[in-house]
This record gives C-alpha cells, structure tokens and sequence, in this order.
C-alpha cells in the first residue's frame, strides 16, 4: 500500500515539531521546506536519525526545494512571522500575506490536489488568503485554530476540576484571537455539562484564560510563541483526512449558509474525512451565543479585507 505523504512548510518550532508529530503517529513521509539553507535538512536528519529508535520507517526529507512537495496528500503550512510580546495577531497580516502567498503559489505548481491546512497567523486571514491565491476547493482549505482553542479550554476545565483531560469535552466557535467564542453549555465532564460543576464566575475565568492562551505563552516564552499544542493539532486534523477517521473538530472551514454565514471561513465544528471537511455540524444557539459569533465573523471578515488579495 502507498504511504501517504505529508509537507509541512515551515521549519521552525510549529512546522518542526508537527514533522515530530507525524513521525511518532507513522503517517507517512514526510517533506520538510523552509527557505533557510541547512535548517530543514539539519532538522529532518535529526528526525530521520531518531526513526530507528521510535521504531518508524518514515521517510523524512528537509529541503529548500518545493519540487519535493510534488503530489503530497497534505500540506500544512506554518511559514511566516511568529507574534513577538505586545504584538497582536493582526499586527502580522501585511508580513504574513505576502509570505503566504508565494507558500501558495508553489502549491498549486507541486500538489495541487493536497489538504491543505493552514496554520500561520493571523490565522482566518491566512486560510482567506491560500483560498483565494490558490483557487482551491473550500472543502480542501482549512484553518487550525478551533483544535488547539479547545485543547486549551479543556486543559483549564481539567485542571479546574481535578479530573483527566479525556473525560472533558469541549470546543470553541469564531474567529482565533480575541473574538473566538468558547461555548460553556456545550461543554461537558463525563456527559454533565461544566455549568453543573463550575461556578459562573470560574467558568468566566477559564474561557477568558481561554481566549489570552497564544498570549500568555508569548509573554512567558519573552522570544516565541506556542509550538507543541499548535503543532499538535494540526497533526491530528492531518491524521483524520488521512486515515479518514471522520472525526468532528472545530476548525476555520469555508461556510456556505450555516449559521447564517456565507462566503467566510470561519471557526464551526467540522466533519474532516477522506474528502477533506466533509461537513459543517451546526446546532442551535442563544441569542447571546448569536451576537459573540457574528461579532467574532465580521472581525475575521474586516482581516480578510486587510490582506488586499
């Protein structure tokens, strides 16, 4: 049976430690392109050396050529500026918009047929911005966002009440920033919903930690930002394409009349399968969980103007 093959583009913390991900998960080859000489080759020999031990047969190759890309199955993408302290998401559109596009232009040369999800900042614009370049199918562009906001969500809600991290589901909708929407009434601990355990004020506590989490790492790191958990993510998004697990994860997938929403891409709960997001899962909301969505669409919409493309 053919291996699958996964190019991440970006060599850095995020695009590096993704290539770790993948290995340790077996699936597939892997391509690893920066545009710096030496640091995807250094990195993925490294990772190569390290197959022996973990057991893997993965082929793992760094390079500074896109050719190698050719006829991928998923390309994550996480080239571009990282947020320094003080700096916020939007501050990077400009910087990240130009990068991001010659990322897509190559692309659509080499693996035009890839999923291809998207991880750069600021995020929503990011995944605009290759959809738009690259004219490629909506069901085959995603945003990681939602996986990694949920994570942290869960994290907190875990911590908060002493019980593991598998039993506490939970997820966020909107934009990835400031604006993204953390759902407390959707959210459970082996079936209760958290409203039942928690207090209001702790909940409120957690999901505006929720919302700050990228921006308390990056004031702590002084010199970074995130890289495990993001990585991790978009791992797990790749994994469910690839082995189409079918999985339902929150995501900035392309909507096209859910939740009143059209022509955006936008945090939802989605259906990732062997045919990319293979569906929107939509489900009632308050009049107040209305307004913070529409309030979290126009700020992306408003990034997406932002970018000129």
């Amino acid at each position: 049976m053919k291996r699958s093959k996964i190019t991440i583009i970006g060599a850095g913390h995020v695009g590096a430690t993704a290539a770790h991900w993948a290995m340790i998960k077996n699936l597939g080859d892997i391509v690893l392109i920066d545009i710096q000489e030496g640091v995807p080759q250094g990195k993925g020999l490294d990772l190569l050396e390290s197959s022996p031990i973990a057991g893997i047969d993965s082929r793992i190759t760094g390079t500074n050529n896109y050719a190698e890309a050719k006829d991928s199955d998923v390309v994550i993408v996480t080239a571009g500026l990282p947020r320094k302290p003080g700096m916020s998401r939007d501050d990077l559109i400009a910087k990240n918009t130009e990068i991001v596009k010659n990322v897509t232009e190559q692309i659509v040369k080499y693996c035009p047929k890839a999923f291809l999800i998207i991880v750069s900042n600021p995020l929503d614009a990011m995944v605009y911005v290759v959809s738009k370049v690259g004219k490629f199918p909506n069901n085959m562009v995603v945003g990681m966002a939602g996986v990694l906001d949920s994570a942290r969500f869960r994290t907190f809600i875990s911590e908060a009440l002493g019980v593991s991290v598998e039993d506490v589901s939970a997820f966020v909708l909107g934009g990835h920033g400031d604006t993204m929407v953390p759902l407390p009434r959707y959210c459970s601990v082996g079936g209760i919903p958290i409203t039942e355990l928690l207090p209001k004020e702790k909940i409120e506590e957690i999901v505006k930690r929720t919302r700050n989490g990228g921006a308390e790492i990056v004031n702590l790191l002084k010199t970074g930002s995130a890289y495990y958990a993001p990585s991790a993510a978009a791992i797990e998004m790749a994994e469910s394409y690839i082995r189409d697990k079918k999985r339902i994860l929150p995501c900035a997938a392309y909507l096209n009349g859910e939740f009143g929403v059209k022509g955006v891409f936008v945090g939802v709960l989605a259906q990732i399968g062997g045919n990319g997001i293979e569906k929107i899962i939509e489900f009632p909301l308050t009049d107040e969980e209305k307004d913070a969505f529409q309030k979290s669409v126009d700020h992306v919409k408003e990034l997406c103007k932002v970018t000129k493309v």
